[in-house]
This record gives structure tokens, sequence and C-alpha cells, in this order.
């Protein structure tokens, strides 16, 4: 019996749906992250603009005028300057405040980073001594001040009994007398901060990993060279950021200065940012005032960057 195979037919096949058409994301991925990034960071621009970028505008025309409160601001250009530059209150200040900041910031710096490094060990009541170190940095600074001021007084002060009992107290008080009133101003300024710089520093040197302190002690570093050549590089950043932000700070002073000394002896402790208040809201010389903070600002600016880039390219990372 045989079988005849015939051609093979064609086989009809359904046609196959086609797939659902996907729809195009509005934005990409890339373009939802930074959208998402910028509705997060506008409230904060807005404030920045409002409170920061605005005033400095204001403050910049305002010193092209002689405003003071009274009659509309007249435009005088750049006489404001030119009285600035020949004014000696302005360099006395502008003296005042270098050698404010030329003291307290690297004073400042180095005592954070000892205590840092003593507070880094282990023994009984680290945790007293790092909170009795950080606690003048939260408690008001016009609270601090007016402390300071009885403990200095030279009738009833108890700081300045105790060092005329060892002969180093000045006849008239160590707030005023001309030649001690910068000194105890600046001690108290490193005292109020070093705290808050310590805790930066604390928190650097538990970034760094052991395993770099056991390799440097396996190869006969003793205790200065692992503190010169493990310790101070990795800490670069820190000490970066410390020291930038406690030389804005003491180029700033202000308020614990005026509650203390309010300037004198003989403005022997005025800042320039003292002396911006004096001009604008006691003199009601507001576009003179304006002339002295823009050309502060200018200098905090110039020096921050010099300070910065210098920093910069001492940075070590790991």
């Amino acid at each position: 019996m045989t079988t005849t195979v015939g051609p093979p037919t064609e086989r009809t096949t359904a046609p196959r749906p086609a797939p659902p058409r996907r729809r195009r994301p509005l934005l990409k991925a890339n373009g939802r992250r930074a959208l998402t990034a910028w509705l997060f960071l506008t409230p904060s621009l807005i404030v920045l603009l409002a409170f920061t970028l605005y005033p400095m505008i204001q403050a910049g025309y305002l010193s092209l005028t002689d405003y003071n409160l009274i009659r509309a601001a007249r435009f005088v250009g750049l006489d404001n300057y030119v009285e600035l530059f020949q004014d000696p209150a302005f360099w006395n200040a502008f003296g005042n405040t270098v050698l404010y900041a030329v003291v307290v910031t690297p004073v400042t710096v180095v005592l954070a980073l000892l205590f840092a490094l003593m507070l880094n060990q282990r023994f009984v009541g680290r945790s007293f001594a790092r909170t009795a170190i950080f606690l003048p940095f939260i408690v008001s600074l016009g609270i601090i001040a007016i402390a300071w001021a009885f403990l200095l007084d030279p009738n009833i002060g108890l700081l300045s009994y105790w060092l005329g009992e060892i002969g180093i107290v000045p006849e008239q008080g160590w707030l005023n007398d001309p030649r001690y009133a910068m000194a105890a101003v600046m001690a108290v300024g490193v005292w109020k901060n070093v705290g808050f710089y310590m805790v930066i520093y604390l928190a650097g040197l538990q970034s760094i990993p052991g395993e770099i302190y056991e390799a440097s002690r396996l190869d006969g570093a003793g205790p200065w060279q692992r503190f010169r050549s493990v310790t101070l590089p990795l800490l670069s950043n820190q000490t970066l950021l410390v020291s930038v932000l406690a030389l804005i700070a003491t180029l700033q002073a202000f308020d614990q200065i005026w509650v203390m000394t309010h300037g004198g002896p003989f403005f022997r402790t005025e800042t320039l940012v003292m002396l911006v208040y004096r001009e604008g809201f006691q003199q009601l010389r507001f576009g003179y005032a304006s002339a002295i903070s823009f050309v502060l600002l200018v200098f905090v600016f110039i020096l921050s960057m010099v300070q910065f880039g210098y920093l910069r390219r001492k940075q070590v990372t790991y």
C-alpha cells in the first residue's frame, strides 16, 4: 500500500497583534533627577537670593550714594570710597581687624587640633572633657561676653583678682588698658570657638583607617612621624574647612567685642564691622557705612580665595 504525499500546503496563521506602543517618558532619567534636585534646592536658593545676594547688591548701590535715612539717596559716585581711604578711623579699624584675624585664626586652629588629638584617645572623663570644651560654643555670645567682662573687671572680677595675686594684672584692668584690651578679647574669642572646630577635627580623626597607622608602625614610624606623615596630611580637608571658616568669622568679629569693650579703650579694639555699625546706625551715614562693608566683603573674598587655593594644593585624599 502506497501513500501519496501531496505538495505542502501554505499554512495560514493569524496575524500577531501589534505590541502595545510604549509611551515615551516626558523626561529622561537624568532630566527627572535634575528636576528633583532643582525642586529641593529652590527654597534654599530663594532664601539665598533674598537674604544674601540682594543685600549685597543693595549695599553696593548705597555705597555710591549719601543716603542717611532722612532724605532720599543722592548719587555721589566714588566719593565715599575716596573719603574711606583717607579716613584714619577706617585704617585703625582695618588694622585691628587684621590683627585679630592673624592672631585668633591660627591659635584657634592649632588648639582645636591639639584638643582633638588628646580627646581622640581613650581615658576616663573623655566625654566630660569634650562637653566642657564644646559647651562655650552653644552658649549665647552676649552672655559669654558679659560674664567675661565681669570676670576681668579690675574691682569685682574673680579672674582679675586671681591674676592680680600673682602680679600679672594691669592697673586699669584688662579691658580698660589699651595695651591689653585686644589680647583679652582675642583670648575670649579663641575660648568661645575652639570647641566647634575641635569637633570637626575629631570627625576627621575618626575617619582615618586604622590600617594606615598599623602599616606605619610596622615600618617603624614613631608617634611624631605618624602625626607628621599620616595624621596631618589626612586631615588636610578638615584643616582647609576649619581655616576658611575661622578666618571669615574673625574678619567679621563684632558682637563679642562690642559687648566687652564697645571698641575701646581709645578705639583700640574697634573692628571694621563695628565701624560699619557706628557710621551706619549711630551717625546715620548709610552710604559711607555701605562703602566700608563693601570693601570688607571684597577683602574677605580675596583672602578666602587665596587661603582656599593654597590649602587646596596641599590636600591629600585616600
